[in-house]
């Protein structure tokens, strides 16, 4: 059955500047709104890294507190899916803004809610479970507000433009990485007693002021104009995860598969690496912080410019070359890493996750949504997203302790050894990408697709162009 008009001839008219006006205030509330959110996602990264260990796990020897902490990182990511499946079935049936204003909401609070917590020290046991409680609650949030941020860009940006904008979002997470760092580096070079002082909670009560500029944003912006020409023509999925899940199973596996290399990179970068040249390596002073200034700022370029790029040369192709920086980088960085410089160490990290990790990132950002048909688009984007969020991205700095403690303890527990992980760690990030590398073959190209189509890409696609950089033509929207 198909309908007799599209569903741009149903979609009420919008003029030209009042459409420009729209675009732009989505421009700023999905980046601007991922700025302020992800500078709480951020936060807990560095805590993770840099302070959670002494403060909930202080009975633990250094190494197996590393990976403790790194284990309540991980259940943030391994709720993610859950997150994705509950406010990707509400974004597929209510709305985009809705969920949008829900998450950051939700993360918003759970940030406060972490500044506030007691100390083992001060309740014993309950206070890493409370610790444990307040991330899952923020992976439920995280697992909706990239996915949400990005659909509603791709469906809002001007086609022949839908990388660049849909970057936007993603650009707003480097800054929120930014901004999260810069006042870690504030408050731990404000004090030689940080842990004791208790001025590591101050980045977390300023979590308040997010929520409220949050709110304010996403308020005052308007639905997609997809999701509004689904309801005009009253083909809205009662059941996206169902829908999902009988016609997007090649497509999961892609979306899955394009994001091991990237997600996983970025997590080994952020958390690991910042971790292991700090504990293991040694270097003294808030390296880890500046590090991760440099890398997000480094960052904030490439991703906007990764976007343009995609519309410009193809998803594909872009996506494929920055994966294939990513696997070169892999051994040097490592090897930089373990020898204890300050200044290479930051660079290389810059370099690596700056421009190969984040610059997947930024053209993933219209990639994964054209990938899936309107009907399902959230639910689905949200599924691939979360699901390999737990497989790399949550379990990799897991992994990556794990190996420095097996290294350790092969050399008799001497903790001087673990720098001698960089080479398992070089391994598993090399793999990663590989898979990701791989996935970019099997990837139809999605550039100028109609995004009101129902069906997949992968479904639209004959078998000799995927990867192709030729756009497809127009189908016409069918019911399923």
């Amino acid at each position: 059955m198909t309908h007799d008009h599209a569903p741009s001839d149903i979609a009420p008219p919008v003029d030209e500047p009042e459409r420009k006006k729209d675009l732009h205030r989505a421009a700023w509330a999905c980046s601007l709104g991922s700025a302020l959110e992800y500078y709480d996602f951020a936060l807990y990264t560095l805590a993770a890294a840099l302070i959670f260990g002494p403060l909930f796990f202080p009975e633990q020897t250094r190494t197996m507190s590393l990976i403790a902490s790194f284990g309540t990182y991980f259940l943030g990511f391994a709720i993610r899916p859950l997150g994705g499946v509950l406010f990707g079935m509400i974004g597929d049936r209510v709305g985009r803004k809705f969920v949008l204003t829900s998450t950051v909401l939700l993360m918003g609070i759970s940030s406060t809610l972490i500044g506030a917590l007691p100390t083992f020290s001060q309740v014993g046991y309950l206070a890493p479970v409370l610790l444990v409680v307040l991330r899952l609650l923020q992976g439920l949030g995280a697992g909706a507000e990239q996915a949400g941020a990005a659909v509603m860009m791709t469906e809002y940006a001007p086609e022949g433009r839908r990388g660049f904008y849909a970057a936007l979002p993603f650009l707003g997470i480097q800054l929120g990485t930014i901004l999260a760092a810069v006042v870690y580096f504030t408050v731990v070079s404000s004090s030689d007693n940080v842990l004791e002082s208790g001025l590591w909670r101050i980045p977390f009560f300023s979590s308040v002021v997010i929520v409220a500029l949050g709110l304010y944003m996403r308020l005052s912006l308007k639905e997609s104009p997809t999701f509004i020409r689904l309801k005009a023509l009253k083909r809205v999925c009662e059941n996206p995860l169902k829908s999902a899940m009988k016609h997007s199973k090649p497509t999961l596996l892609i979306g899955i598969g394009l994001r091991l290399g990237e997600n996983g990179g970025s997590s080994i970068y952020q958390a690991l690496a910042v971790s292991y040249i700090v504990s293991v390596v040694g270097l003294q002073g808030p390296v880890g912080v500046l590090t991760l200034i440099c890398a997000a700022s480094l960052g904030a370029l490439t991703v906007p410019i990764a976007g343009k790029l995609s519309d410009r040369f193809g998803r594909v192709v872009v996506y494929r070359a920055f994966a294939l920086l990513q696997l070169v980088l892999a051994f040097p960085v490592w090897w930089v890493l373990s020898q204890g410089n300050v200044v290479a160490s930051i660079i290389a990290i810059s370099i690596a996750l700056g421009i190969g990790t984040w610059g997947m990132f930024g053209t993933q950002a219209a990639l994964m949504p054209e990938l899936f048909g309107s009907r399902h688009r959230y639910m689905g984007v949200s599924i691939a997203r979360e699901a390999s969020a737990v497989i790399a991205g949550g379990i990799a700095p897991l992994i990556g302790a794990g190996l420095i403690a097996l290294v350790v303890a092969s050399n008799d527990g001497d903790p001087n050894a673990g720098i001698g992980a960089w080479v398992p760690i070089a391994c598993y990030l090399s793999l990663l990408t590989l898979i990701t590398l791989y996935t970019t073959f099997k990837t139809p190209e999605t550039l100028n697709r109609d995004l009101d189509e129902p069906r997949d890409a992968w479904e639209m696609m004959p078998a000799h162009s995927v990867g192709s950089v030729t756009p497809q033509p127009v189908v016409q929207p069918a019911t399923r």
